[in-house]
């Protein structure tokens, strides 16, 4: 068998969990999981090869026996010898039939499906220790080196491990270096034992293995970027639907592709007509000559699906489909799926403007846009055909352009995170611009984006944003988390910046585009217009950008040229009637002070001077500051003002209002500062007993199949095996069990908290009484809760009096989309009168955790270098992290509060808590940290 080479999945609607799990036959069955939960089992997946093909996996049944039988006897002699360790396996009928056959739990069989041949299988079996399986793999060995037996690999193991396998063991010929190339590629934890002609290879399938997640990430955008250049980089392209009408949109894609100077070959379709925009046509899809990359569809909703099947009869391999009206029409939206899954193809849309390329050496514009696409470096992937046609006015307006531009429309197939893994290697785009209206797999788009962000700006704008409608829920963190919540979380986390408009896009591209990255927040504003400098610094503040005191050397210098009556502070005036030249001394002395990161520079033109037109000339480059520009007067919100010489200087983007540019400016700190940010780590934590929190979570699950509030004994059980630092808690059922309680806690003032059903916020009924200092007056509390609550009262829990200290709210709210979403603010009292909160999905690594704290609008008073008293902000960040791998770890955790959390000066303590529980997402959750 040749080694294997990177592949991927692909995934109709941004990725969703669609990993390949046990079934028979493809049909729709279930399981128990180790925790005793119900899962689906089974879905079929597509999948990228290296070379850009789109295969289908999934579990075979004893339908398809003759299939995988034919499959291994037309392996060469060579590959059978590697595969059976004989060239004349005996009673290979025998042999594959139990590999194929339903309802057993101890081994499982999935296929690769090129249309409808199977070409490869990889199969394990259940040894006599549960927790260890042996795995066998089998390619067609004309699809070796193709990245197949990978992928194959790559799913066996998540359903092997969903059913309680921890290890795979193979034994492999030591002749056989491609099939031990593909267990050591895999990125699993590996050893390899010799036994005399073979190697013994086991393969650990641990929970958190981050070799893993990074080669599979790397298999899959390798194998994403080859699948997309049939879509991005055609060597021909035929308009199917192209009409004589002008008006018609099959006109205008085919105009635009030969207007736009398309380097390949266009092919046109319609079987009324001989010639379109001078180019022949045939009358379908079936008549187009081999070698045809992409196929544009602009025909009738109810033809889509036929040209989509013809179309993949031809060969073609992407599809970009025009046409609106599919979607909503069941039958014909899975008519075309099924069509461009049966000929594994890639497709843009349905109900999209179209893709465009402009590299020199290919020139695409598939799209109804009007005009020429403007060439530049931005790439744009949008839901939203109107926004792209905005963009590429707006861009075009300020001489940026884009490098691609994909509208992904409905979004069949090719999404967002498919963009992002494409302009990792695309040298021709420096920034990405996202819109997108909703999300497939938000964890999958933050790690894509994150590793994007990392090497270029991601720009994405916000939609949503003022949904005032709030998830039913009976805790402080859900009844907070909104749809929008996540969504900023998500961006924040992965560096993403947020975008209010189609104009701050713009704006904050100029600035990122054509000036160097800050690599601080403070900013000096000088200019000739006194009053415009005032409103700089107050927009500046807004951004969190600092406007520092200039060091005295540049106050000398500014104090030596400009007149008595100037200004010599931050910001600078150097009045309206100074010299050209005297005007630029001062921003050259302004950017070499050592206290600045950035300059914005204010001009009004008046009858006597304006210093703007030579301010790119005239500015140091040389020392890596960003410089923006504000001109009093002018119409457009942001204009490029070049350098003479191109060469020796950058365009400086002016702005015809100082809020906008304090907004770009803004955006670009925040990037250039999470950028040089360190990455951050999941901490491996002490005291974390995920099995015992599992098996304690899978209990309550079986007694109440819909999920519930814990009881407290059950809240404290659950906390305590993730370490959570608690309050010393007991749970008392009458007065007598209270009065014993409150000598065991040694008799210190305790709380008391009622424990009646349906009642989660105690203290708004009055089910919190505080400092009982003796016996008696617990016994009198516990008769008060009663004589409250009555029959709904089912006990009390009796707590030491917490020492004074910071009341802190921590909380956990699952999505069914994003995951689960950690919270962070202000408690007790203040909860919901203040509503200071700042969230971080998890996975949340230590850096994550700490900037929590400081994102607070109270963060920086509470916990910044000058806070008194200084907390232990190293307990807090704990809580937080334990928190998370709670809620990382056991999906079913739906809603958790930490309300308070005391913090003093020296502990974090954990003092009231409430946890529901519910069935989690079906899945393996080791596979969607891999597959984030």
């Amino acid at each position: 068998m040749e080694p294997d080479r990177p592949a991927t999945k692909v995934t109709p609607d941004e990725g969703r969990q669609d990993d390949v799990l046990p079934a028979e036959g493809g049909q729709d069955k279930v399981m128990q999981d180790e925790a005793g939960q119900t899962v689906p089992t089974t879905r079929t997946v597509r999948a990228v090869l290296t070379d850009g093909r789109v295969v289908e996996l999934r579990p075979l049944g004893p339908g398809d026996l003759d299939d995988l039988l034919r499959l291994h006897q037309d392996l060469p002699e060579r590959d059978t010898y590697l595969r059976f360790f004989t060239t004349h396996p005996v009673g290979l009928p025998e042999l594959l039939g139990p590999l194929v056959q339903p309802g057993d739990a101890h081994r499982l069989t999935v296929g690769a499906f090129a249309g409808q041949t199977l070409i490869g299988a990889a199969h394990y079996e259940v040894l006599s220790d549960p927790a260890e399986a042996e795995v066998a793999i089998v390619v067609d060995h004309r699809q070796q080196a193709q990245g197949l037996g990978t992928l194959l690999l790559e799913h066996l193991a998540s359903a092997a491990r969903r059913r309680g396998v921890r290890r795979l063991v193979a034994e492999v010929l030591t002749e056989n270096a491609a099939m031990v190339r593909v267990f050591r590629d895999a990125g699993l934890p590996m050893t390899m034992r010799l036994e005399g002609s073979s190697y013994l290879v086991t393969l650990r399938l641990v929970e958190g293995a981050s070799s893993y997640a990074a080669a599979v990430g790397e298999r899959e955008r390798l194998a994403d970027v080859a699948s997309l250049g049939a879509l991005l980089r055609p060597k021909a392209v035929a308009v199917v639907g192209a009409s004589r009408r002008p008006e018609a949109v099959g006109h205008a894609v085919l105009a635009n592709l030969l207007a736009g100077g398309y380097t390949g070959t266009a092919h046109a379709v319609n079987p009324h007509a001989d010639v379109v925009a001078h180019v022949r046509c045939v009358p379908t899809a079936r008549d187009l000559p081999a070698g045809v990359d992409l196929a544009v569809l602009c025909v009738p909703a109810a033809a889509v699906a036929q040209a989509a099947e013809e179309c993949g009869e031809r060969g073609v391999r992407a599809l970009v489909v025009i046409t609106s009206g599919v979607t909503d029409h069941p039958e014909r939206a899975d008519a075309l799926r099924a069509a461009v899954r049966k000929y594994g193809m890639r497709m843009v849309g349905p109900n999209c403007l179209g893709v465009i390329n402009t590299a020199e050496d290919v020139r695409l514009n598939a799209t109804f846009a009007r005009g020429p696409a403007p060439a530049g470096r931005v790439g744009v992937v949008t839901q939203s055909g109107g926004v792209g046609i905005a963009l590429l006015e707006q861009f075009a307006a300020v001489e940026l352009g884009v490098s691609s531009l994909v509208s992904t429309g409905d979004k069949f197939d090719v999404s967002s995170n498919d963009l992002l893994m494409w302009w990792q290697r695309d040298e021709a785009t420096d920034l990405a611009v996202i819109y997108v209206e909703s999300f497939g797999n938000p964890r999958k788009f933050g790690v894509l984006a994150r590793a994007l962000a990392a090497r270029k700006p991601v720009l994405a704008v916000r939609t949503g944003t003022s949904e005032v409608a709030r998830r039913a829920a009976a805790s402080h963190t859900a009844a907070s988390a909104t749809p929008a919540v996540n969504r900023d979380a998500l961006f924040e986390q992965a560096g993403v910046l947020a975008m209010d408009s189609l104009s701050e896009v713009v704006a904050t591209a100029c600035v990122l585009s054509w000036q160097p990255l800050p690599t601080g927040r403070r900013v000096a504003v000088i200019g000739n217009v006194g009053g415009i400098g005032v409103l700089a610094a107050d927009a500046c503040a807004r951004q969190g950008l600092t406007l520092p005191e200039l060091g005295e050397v540049t106050r000398a210098e500014l104090r030596s040229v400009l007149p008595p009556t100037a200004s010599l502070h931050n910001p600078v005036d150097t009045t309206a009637d100074v010299p050209d030249e005297v005007f630029h001394q001062c921003v050259r002395a302004v950017l070499e002070d050592p206290g600045v990161d950035a300059v914005l520079v204010l001009t009004a033109p008046t009858a006597v001077t304006d210093p703007l037109p030579r301010l790119a000339d005239e500015v140091p480059w040389e020392l890596g500051l960003p410089v923006v520009a504000v001109r009093v007067g002018q119409t457009a919100v942001v204009d490029a003002l070049h350098p003479t010489d191109p060469a020796t200087g950058r365009p400086v983007p002016v702005f015809s209002d100082p809020a906008h540019a304090a907004v770009a400016l803004g955006k670009a700190v925040r990037y250039g500062t999470w950028r040089n940010r360190p990455a951050g780590t999941v901490p491996d934590l002490p005291n974390i007993d995920v099995d015992a929190a599992r098996g304690l979570v899978a209990e309550f699950l079986t007694a109440h199949p819909d999920g519930g509030w814990l009881d407290p004994e059950g809240v404290v059980m659950l906390l305590e095996r993730v370490g959570l630092p608690m309050a010393g808690v007991r749970v008392a059922r009458n007065a007598d069990e209270a009065a014993m309680a409150f000598a065991e806690l040694g008799g210190r003032p305790v709380a008391l908290k009622a424990a009646a059903a349906d009642v989660l916020h105690k203290s708004r009924v009055g089910g919190v009484l505080l400092d009982l200092s003796d016996e008696a007056a617990v016994r009198d509390g516990f008769g008060v809760l009663h004589e409250r609550f009555g029959s709904a009262l089912t006990g009390v829990v009796v707590q030491p009096m917490a020492a004074p200290g910071r009341e802190l709210l921590v909380g956990v709210s699952g999505d069914p989309t994003f995951g689960p979403l950690v919270a962070f603010g202000l408690g007790g009292v203040d909860t919901d009168l203040v509503g200071d909160r700042t969230y971080r999905l998890v996975p949340l690594t230590d850096l994550d955790a700490r900037e929590m704290l400081t994102a607070l609008r109270a963060g920086p008073a509470l916990f910044g270098e000058r806070a008194d008293p200084r907390l232990d902000t190293d307990g807090i960040v704990d809580v937080l992290l334990r928190v998370g791998r709670l809620a990382e770890l056991v999906p079913e955790v739906a809603e958790l509060d930490l309300n308070p959390v005391v913090a003093t000066t020296s502990s974090c303590v954990v003092v009231d808590a409430r946890v529901r529980l519910a069935p989690a997402e079906p899945g393996d959750p080791f596979l969607r940290r891999l597959r984030t």
